[in-house]
């Protein structure tokens, strides 16, 4: 992805905070039961040897002394191998007892040496406290009656003899615990930041103008509830369907979006007389009847005598919008004498609309809308109304809308705000251009964005809308 808006990840990234918020109680919740419940405990006992001679009836000069230092300090990495090595270890197997192997019990022991001293520190760990104690102790035993033997010196002495611990040593939930939750959030977020690099949807108007070349005619943001008001539906009781916001709540932020939608087409209308609107997209389910129908009320809030007509022939379903019949509609009307175009269009609730449903499923939809009585039927219908809304089919794969953009004054391509793929909406415009319609722009629908200080969700409810 190139010039990543970092500002539009963290915008984007906001709706994973779910995932955020299960994954990283899911992985505290198992580190913590695992570190309490499934995890071993380790203690670890440490005894001491001073590598000095011990002598207290021994008289030696300082120099003598300090020479003796320096070579047992030099003797250091060789006096830690022999307190690692089989011979010491064997004996210390065989003197305890221990149901294990010099090679096994190596593992579980770490000498080292106390740096600038001639100290030498023996550690064993072991699941039994008791047990670490007395190997830690054996081993400083045997270790020093072995240097005495192999170099026929008094010079290894225990300093400390090893301690029983009470706590183990590997007792790290605290630890356990922050990486826990490091991990879970960086894990999310770098999986969210690739499926955002490699999202090819629409995100944000910048990538369609960016991309097609044209511009965002609208973006269709709700701030509605779910649930109507009491108050507002005694006084909305005409209104059939709930998709119908703009008549139902007019003064909601999804009514003003669909005014706003309104503006910038009269106003990509200026030197020309705006009568007729396509209204699709490219995919179903983005939304397109439902811009379709609000535009219309728009228009009517306007002032405008409208019509909108129901060009899906196959799946139109503006008659359920409005809650109207399809016994008879376009398809029938296209059937029939254009005279009696009068029994075809019915009356809805909200004065100043009038509707077209589809009809009856014809064999030849495209056909039908490629006719020239179609374009009669048009031409007659635009001398008795102010605006007439063509709600089309998706464009991808269906010439139906294609058919209709040429009868049509502007084109809306209704997109999915974060769904719709780039590449179907190229492939919508491409097919626009070859017919030479008039592209008005693109609606982002159901837009989750932030505005005026807060952010607005759009209300889709459970059902899909096209």
């Amino acid at each position: 992805m190139e010039d990543t808006n970092i500002k539009e990840f963290l915008t984007y990234l906001k709706k994973y905070i779910p995932a955020f918020i299960l994954v990283t109680a899911i992985a505290l919740l198992g580190t913590f039961f695992y570190d309490k419940k499934i995890k071993t405990p380790i203690y670890q006992s440490t005894a001491k040897v001073v590598l000095v001679q011990q002598n207290e009836n021994a008289t030696t000069s300082t120099s003598a002394a300090l020479n003796d230092y320096t070579v047992n300090q030099k003797l250091a990495s060789t006096y830690t191998e022999i307190a690692k090595s089989e011979l010491v270890l064997n004996q210390v197997i065989s003197e305890l007892g221990l149901n294990t192997t010099a090679k096994n019990l190596s593992n579980n022991l770490t000498v080292s040496t106390v740096e600038g001293t001639t100290i030498l520190t023996i550690s064993v760990k072991n699941t039994s406290a008791d047990e670490a104690t007395k190997i830690a102790n054996k081993v400083a035993e045997v270790f020093t009656r072995e240097i005495t033997a192999i170099y026929k010196l008094d010079n290894v002495s225990l300093l400390d003899e090893a301690k029983t611990s009470n706590a183990p040593v590997n007792n790290t939930l605290t630890r356990d615990l922050i990486i826990a939750a490091f991990i879970s959030v960086f894990g999310i977020t770098a999986l969210a930041f690739l499926i955002f690099c490699l999202d090819d949807t629409v995100k944000h108007g910048q990538d369609i103008e960016n991309t097609l070349g044209i511009p965002v005619a609208g973006k269709i943001i709700d701030g509605a509830s779910k649930k109507r008001k009491k108050s507002a539906r005694k006084n909305v009781s005409k209104i059939i369907s709930d998709e119908l916001i703009v008549e139902d709540q007019p003064k909601s932020v999804v009514s003003e979006s669909i005014k706003n939608l309104r503006t910038n087409l009269q106003f990509t209308s200026v030197d020309q007389d705006l009568k007729t609107i396509l209204v699709t997209s490219s995919n179903a389910s983005e939304g397109k009847s439902y811009i379709a129908s609000n535009l219309a009320i728009s228009f009517v809030q306007a002032d405008k005598r409208v019509l909108i007509i129901d060009c899906d022939l196959r799946k139109g379903r503006l008659h359920k919008i409005f809650g109207l019949p399809n016994t008879f509609g376009l398809s029938n009307l296209l059937a029939d004498d254009l005279n009696n175009t009068y029994r075809y269009i019915q009356k809805t609730n909200i004065k100043g609309l009038d509707i077209l449903t589809r009809g009856t499923y014809p064999p030849n939809p495209s056909e039908l809308l490629a006719s020239k009585k179609n374009a009669a039927l048009i031409d007659r219908l635009k001398s008795q109304y102010d605006i007439i809304i063509f709600d089309g089919t998706p464009s991808n794969g269906l010439a139906d809308s294609i058919v209709m953009s040429t009868l049509a004054d502007q084109v809306l391509i209704v997109a999915h705000d974060s769904v719709t793929k780039t590449s179907a909406l190229t492939e919508t415009k491409d097919a626009l251009d070859k017919v030479n319609a008039k592209i008005a722009g693109v609606v982002l629908n159901r837009v989750n964005r932030k505005g005026n200080g807060r952010y607005y969700y759009y209300y889709y409810g459970d059902k899909k809308r096209d």
